[in-house]
């Protein structure tokens, strides 16, 4: 289940129109470990309260909005003037353009959404937008008001639905310039030859889902030790010699890739349990020979005799 609508309105192209409505693509909590803010003395959790310097402690519901447009002078805006505060984009996204995807720099890419149709109504518009779209393998550039702020966001084919991705302001993207200078170094082509190889003996397929946070993991550990009372496990990572030529830098990484990769700590546990299990069946057929030898060597004698 997609679970409750982030935003509901419409999808707009020229004068067409369907009821969409807006999910969020990602989970910020998923796989997290989170810490709750504890007195160091007492261990209570404490709690965030609101002050007023005449007041003290006062209520949430006492809170109005406010923004300063001098130092400690404030204009209040109210929840009914800021509903009242409407653009087109407030209700609909509308469609001003359309682009190639490749057009589109990545750090522009801000958060992700699913644009579903909303009802039975809104299907058969909604089919004939993403249709037209996919065979014409364009990305449509449009508007809408998230959060208080109206976004510029992209949206694209996924599977069966739309893919809507906000868009960061020119205001927010800094220029590179600002944080590279230029390299000045003469690359040999022998180094140029081996990064690539190793470049070549590296690629694969982009599979987010075989990614696991070994972090999280080291930091598990130290929680669960802790609970059980033991003295805490501190997981380090491992030491690395320091690399002091390029050249035999990049020889030893090649070396490195061309080695069999070593098996995952599931695959070894496997392995373990195999072995485990294939030594338990082979211990009863050995004891079986060992008293079946005796057992052999007792007939000859018979029969010799």
């Amino acid at each position: 289940m997609a679970g409750r609508a982030y935003w509901k309105g419409f999808l707009r192209l020229s004068l067409v129109s369907a009821p969409v409505k807006l999910y969020s693509a990602t989970s910020s909590s998923a796989g997290k470990v989170s810490f709750n803010l504890l007195h160091k003395e007492t261990k209570n959790r404490v709690s965030q309260r609101y002050v007023d310097p005449e007041l003290g402690e006062i209520d949430r519901a006492d809170l109005v909005k406010g923004y300063q447009f001098e130092k400690d002078k404030y204009v209040v805006v109210t929840p009914e003037e800021l509903e009242a505060v409407e653009v087109e984009s407030s209700k609909t996204i509308t469609i001003d353009g359309f682009v190639k995807e490749s057009e589109i720099d990545p750090i522009y890419l801000d958060s992700p959404y699913f644009l579903a149709p909303d009802g039975p109504v809104a299907e058969e518009t909604y089919a004939v937008i993403l249709e037209a779209m996919k065979e014409a393998k364009k990305v449509a550039i449009a508007r809408i008001v998230l959060s208080g702020r109206e976004r510029l966001v992209a949206i694209q084919p996924k599977g069966e639905g739309f893919l809507m991705t906000t868009l960061r302001s020119s205001k927010e993207v800094k220029d590179s310039k600002d944080a590279f200078d230029k390299l000045n170094v003469k690359i040999a082509p022998d180094m140029l030859s081996m990064a690539k190889q190793i470049i070549d003996q590296k690629t694969t397929k982009f599979a987010p889902e075989e990614f696991h946070d070994q972090y999280e993991d080291a930091l598990l550990t130290l929680i669960r030790s802790k609970i059980n009372g033991g003295e805490p496990v501190i997981t380090k990572a491992p030491e690395r010699g320091n690399v002091v030529n390029l050249m035999d830098a990049l020889r030893r990484s090649i070396e490195e890739e061309r080695r069999p990769p070593a098996p995952s700590v599931g695959k070894a546990e496997k392995a373990e349990k195999a072995e485990g299990k294939a030594s338990a069946k082979a211990a009863p057929k050995a004891a079986a020979k060992k008293t079946a030898a005796p057992k052999k060597a007792a007939a000859k004698k018979k029969a010799s005799a």
